[in-house]
């Protein structure tokens, strides 16, 4: 009986000592295996980590402004594809224009943003620390997606006759710019208008409904508003001298990041290309984003030139007769020096793919 006993427990003892066995075992094959896929990611990172410093870069997230007008480059998602092997991340942040962007940058809230050509230089006359990144190449057909506009029944004809008039726009936005310079080619001065600053998402809707008797917009708004059947223009934008637009950056970011910027550069200029020969099919990637009919975006789509021009002597001594054009007109506190938001010669060579700095201009 003892024996029996005795023989009883001594199986069970074996059993639990097996299963012992086994339980230690698996764990030690799962540690293993944990460990080993901690080291693959480890491993990974360090490459990631390796070819970011290798390609002189020194951030881990990139801040990207746009404005409420959307960004092809955001939508197609192409920074994120190139940058995420890097163990960059890309983050997106959004404002009614130009101004509010550039004081966004000035706060260190976004690393590049793409603005017209009035924003930066009242940005760096306040005392941002500010570079041009790249340029937009204007041909004669940009201008035509901003415009001066009036309610269609408006009883004034031409641009002459809105001398005493409100005029609404965004200070320091393109816009300003424009109507600077229209209302110098009719003989008028900045003084002879009454000028009401409101961001054209604002002041939309009070258009439409007849409450603001001149406009000074651009597209999306100026299309929506030409469908509506409730505007007419004096006078687009077309012809009016601007060097265009720009990728601003903020100037320690731009030095500390150069391969970032000729990735960024690179793919912009990729999608920009591609949007230029594939218009329709551009059309419906927005779409969604901006919610708007398909008919209003393809015509957003056809006034608007996509294509980059490197950052060249020439062009910021176009940019500097605009910002001299500002400070004699009395809007500019001071003075300012577009070559001081400016990088080196050969800065710009590094983070200026070669077909862009080198494409003549038509």
């Amino acid at each position: 009986m003892h024996n029996l006993q005795y023989r009883k427990i001594w199986h069970r003892s074996k059993i639990l000592l097996i299963s012992g066995l086994i339980l230690v075992s698996s764990l030690t094959l799962i540690s293993c295996s944990q460990e080993n896929q901690n080291n693959a990611d480890s491993s990974t990172s360090d490459r990631a980590n390796a070819s970011a410093v290798r390609l002189g870069i020194k951030t881990k997230v990139l801040h990207m402004g746009y404005q409420q007008a959307g960004d092809l480059v955001r939508v197609t998602h192409i920074l994120e594809k190139r940058l995420s092997p890097l163990g960059i991340k890309v983050e997106w942040y959004q404002f009614a224009q130009g101004p509010q962007l550039m004081e966004a940058m000035n706060v260190g809230k976004i690393d590049i943003g793409a603005v017209g050509e009035t924003p930066p230089i009242f940005a760096q006359a306040a005392g941002s620390n500010i570079v041009y990144i790249v340029g937009s190449r204007q041909t004669p057909e940009s201008g035509r997606g901003s415009a001066i506009v009036v309610p269609a029944d408006s009883p004034i004809k031409q641009l002459k006759d809105i001398k005493g008039q409100k005029v609404v726009f965004q200070k320091a936005s393109a816009s300003h710019y424009l109507i600077l310079r229209a209302l110098e080619e009719v003989g008028l001065k900045y003084s002879d208008i009454q000028v009401a600053s409101i961001p054209t998402v604002e002041s939309s809707s009070a258009f439409l409904s007849g409450k603001i008797p001149v406009w000074v917009t651009g597209d999306p708004y100026l299309a929506i508003a030409e469908k509506a059947g409730k505007v007419r223009v004096l006078r687009n934008a077309q012809g009016i001298g601007t060097p265009g637009g720009y990728y601003v950056g903020g100037k320690q970011f731009a030095i500390d990041n150069p391969g970032l910027l000729r990735l960024v550069i690179e793919e912009i200029d990729k999608i920009y290309r591609w949007a230029d020969t594939h218009r329709p099919e551009t059309a419906k990637l927005i779409v969604p984003y901006q919610k708007l009919p398909l008919d209003i975006e393809e015509t957003v789509l056809n006034r608007r030139t996509h294509a980059l021009r490197g950052i060249s002597p020439a062009l910021i001594q176009e940019q500097q007769r605009v910002a001299d054009y500002f400070y004699h007109n009395g809007l500019l506190p001071k003075p300012i020096n577009v070559q001081a938001a400016t990088l080196t010669a050969a800065e710009y060579a590094a983070i200026t793919p070669k077909d862009i700095m080198d494409k003549p201009e038509k």
